[in-house]
């Protein structure tokens, strides 16, 4: 029995408003070339437009997932769409640079309450043994979103001019927030009403994400054991001690640290780490791989990117399927080993490999993430109890970011510390393509060491 006409219409609530966020944060990327000559500003400069939006919204994840828990998922998210539509529109007719930022921190806002509140309205809104089918669909058009961006923002760029590719979320959003407003169910007896938001924990987690990202993100510009990077990641430990310890004093913490006593709860987090630290390596290194190794142009390294969503797209909702009858433990320990298998094919490319090696690559590394992240997905929300589904959300979401934002800096480390600079630009290609070598092979590695850590969790299954 499939989804019924209640949970596809959920589904295209809260896929709308996640595909959104993915196809924002994957267009802009494409475009801060061209925005960066409108306004004459340096490099420094543009990249905050796309950093601050990561940062903002990775940091405040389990924030808005606990206020979901508190005040209704629905409730939120509808609040997150209403931020992140005018965000858009701001973004849009920003006459500079500074006003382009700033309003990219109210997208990243808006981004951060629509992405934690979603898989908790989505497993709350379909029947138990639906729910992996659920994620593995809203996995699907959250990849739509992810694959369409770089070729999509290209051509509205060119087409139009690249304020478009902010316009073009205001028709998405608006939909999204009347199917949302129309379909989603209002959450009644809420387990958790006489609890209150713990604002201390919520600032401690935010100046620690945000120290940790800062150490991550410049580690590779600074040097990894520079002054700034140390005191960085020790700001950042010192704030996450702080934060922990508040968790375990205060009565209503904004982190229920009772769910790590799960073990598949926290096996799965630790899983999905490991899966995004690889995901990220690929898409940082193959285009590193395609354009300075083997000189192909940026657009058609952008189109044999593509391959890796697009297996994404397809498999997603049959892991999910998988998931509902078989449970989680399987399905995921079989995704993380393909993820392991594609990485030592990516890992097997030369300068003279054929174009096909790796294509089969990244098609092979997709349906191994695709496989893993729903039951992977669907075993964590459910080891939550009721009452916590937002907050376990909210961990989900900002181990995807975490992963993501290591695995970009582990693979630029080994990229740099190889090619003897900062970047590949002037570099042998033999030489680049050696870096990137040892960068698949180490995150073939970690998948095959995430593979023995998926399996030894204890069994998730819906009912």
């Amino acid at each position: 029995m499939d989804m019924d006409a209640v949970g596809i219409r959920v589904l295209l609530s809260v896929g709308l408003g996640t595909c959104m966020s993915a196809l924002d944060a994957s267009v802009v990327n494409t475009v801060l070339p061209v925005i960066r000559e409108a306004y004459h500003v340096p490099v420094e400069t543009i990249q905050w437009v796309s950093t601050i939006y990561l940062l903002l919204m990775g940091s405040l994840l389990l924030t808005f997932g606990r206020l979901g828990d508190l005040r209704g998922h629905r409730r939120v998210y509808l609040v997150g769409l209403v931020v992140f539509v005018p965000a858009s529109v701001l973004c849009g007719i920003s006459p500079s640079v500074e006003m382009l930022i700033a309003a990219r921190v109210l997208q990243g806002i808006g981004a951060a309450i629509v992405v934690s509140t979603a898989p908790a309205i989505l497993i709350g809104s379909v029947h138990p043994s639906r729910i992996g089918q659920a994620l593995g669909l809203q996995a699907a058009m959250t990849s739509v979103g992810l694959a369409l961006g770089p070729s999509l923002g290209g051509w509205l760029t060119g087409q139009w001019g690249w304020r478009t590719i902010f316009f073009m979320n205001v028709p998405i959003g608006l939909v999204a927030f009347a199917f949302g407003l129309r379909y989603i169910p209002e959450e009644e007896n809420l387990p958790l009403r006489e609890e209150t938001f713990d604002r201390v924990g919520a600032f401690l987690f935010l100046a620690a994400f945000l120290a940790l990202q800062v150490a991550l993100s410049r580690g590779n510009d600074w040097g990894w054991f520079s002054a700034p990077t140390l005191c960085a990641f020790a700001g950042s430990a010192a704030l996450a001690f702080l934060f922990l310890r508040q968790e375990t004093t205060v009565k209503s913490p904004m982190l229920h640290l009772a769910l790590f006593r799960n073990r598949l709860f926290s096996f799965s987090v630790g899983s999905a780490l490991v899966n995004y630290v690889c995901m990220a390596s690929v898409l940082f290194l193959v285009p590193f791989y395609l354009i300075q190794g083997r000189g192909f142009s940026a657009a058609k390294a952008g189109i044999v990117m593509t391959a890796q969503f697009l297996s994404m797209v397809v498999t997603a909702p049959v892991s999910g399927r998988i998931a509902d009858r078989v449970g989680s433990r399987v399905p995921a320990t079989m995704g993380m080993a393909i993820l392991a298998v594609g990485l030592f094919i990516l890992s097997s490319m030369s300068g003279e490999s054929p174009l096909h090696l790796t294509v089969i690559g990244l098609v092979v590394a997709g349906v191994g993430v695709a496989i893993f992240v729903t039951p992977n997905n669907t075993a964590m929300l459910g080891a939550a109890p009721p009452g916590r589904k937002g907050i376990a959300s909210g961990v989900l979401a900002t181990s995807r970011l975490l992963g993501m934002a290591t695995g970009v800096s582990l693979a630029g480390a080994i990229l740099a510390g190889v090619v003897g600079g900062r970047s590949a630009h002037g570099i042998p290609p033999e030489r680049v393509i050696h870096a990137i070598h040892l960068g698949f092979l180490a995150a073939g590695l970690l998948a095959s060491a995430g593979t023995v850590l998926t399996a030894a969790r204890s069994e998730g299954r819906t009912h």
